[in-house]
């Protein structure tokens, strides 16, 4: 009999793999229970105090993880580009300024590589934050505050390749990053700033940067007939049409949902007033794209009415957020 695929070799060996970080993440949440909740607060406090940049650094895999890890400081608000130990060794301890801090990366905390910018942060008293499961290491010593690691067994079987460690070395730079975003209460408007392209970019556009305008809008007045609602809704192609009183504010709209659950030999008979549904869902035009597109989804909706107070001022479609790649 065949073997089913969850329970070929190579899928329990990723079970396991990913059951062990797993642990890692868990014994990392827990130490936050005891002195490394402290030591966390103390680093993000100490991180806000500088005037420059935060340089993070780490040999080997902690050195890949350091660089993520930059990359997200950078990208959430806070200033911060890698070094790495052996070019800064050469020459490239001159791109560490007084005002600056250092996070260095080391599971054991006794890489070699490490020494020079150790010794750098002592002679110009620039903090060190050590990332690292060797407290009591060169790194742990000498660094001014040590977020310690719990020594979790790595996913590898010879317990060698970094794989847990690296995972939980990853995890502490997020919670420094995520902390440090809240902490200065950095908003999503700040941070399409640093993402301007791609999917994300799109996400965090604003609706008014997007959406149709003036006789785009596809609006009537209360008390107009059906036979003109239809018109404007098949002219317009939203697939709805904004009802307005007569000092231009929305109180309700038509869509084509509503004609078909009123669809009858009377329709056309009718006024918009007695199809409409009232007080209908609208958006802000500083409102983000990608916020529009969750009511969207929300509502199974295809157009929202973009409004200032209660004044119709353009409208958008999921077609506009698919077109900017957004949805």
């Amino acid at each position: 009999m065949n073997k089913k695929p969850q329970e070929s070799p190579t899928v329990q060996s990723a079970l396991r793999t990913i059951g062990t970080e797993q642990a890692g993440i868990a014994s990392l949440a827990e130490a936050f229970k005891g002195e490394l909740a402290g030591r966390f607060d103390e680093a993000v406090k100490s991180i806000r105090k500088i005037k420059g940049r935060v340089i993070v650094t780490g040999m080997g895999k902690s050195g890949h993880i350091a660089a993520k890890i930059a990359a997200t400081l950078a990208s959430t608000g806070t200033p911060a580009f890698f070094v790495h130990p052996s070019e800064a060794n050469h020459g490239d301890l001159g791109m560490i300024a007084r005002d600056d801090a250092i996070i260095a990366l080391s599971w054991s905390g006794e890489a070699q590589e490490l020494r020079g910018t150790i010794d750098y942060s002592k002679r110009f008293n620039i903090p060190l934050i050590a990332i690292t499961a060797g407290e009591k290491s060169t790194l742990g010593t000498h660094a001014d505050i040590v977020l310690a690691l719990p020594r979790e067994k790595e996913a590898c079987p010879h317990n060698l390749a970094p794989t847990t460690s690296a995972i939980m070395q990853l995890g502490m730079g997020d919670a420094l990053a995520i902390a440090l975003l809240e902490n200065r209460e950095f908003s999503a408007g700040d941070f399409s700033v640093f993402h301007p392209g791609g999917k994300l970019g799109a996400q965090l556009l604003r609706i008014s940067e997007i959406m149709h305008k003036g006789s785009d809008i596809p609006l009537i007045n209360s008390g107009a007939q059906m036979t003109e609602a239809i018109m404007q809704i098949s002219g317009k192609g939203f697939g709805c049409v904004g009802v307005t009183d007569e000092a231009g504010s929305l109180i309700g709209i038509v869509t084509d949902g509503d004609l078909a659950r009123h669809l009858s030999t009377t329709l056309l008979k009718e006024t918009v007033d007695d199809i409409m549904t009232r007080d209908p869902q609208t958006v802000q035009p500083d409102m983000l794209a990608l916020e529009a597109l969750d009511i969207l989804n929300k509502k199974a909706i295809g157009a929202l009415i973009v409004t200032t107070g209660t004044k119709p001022v353009g409208i958008v479609s999921f077609h506009d957020l698919l077109r900017v790649g957004v949805a």
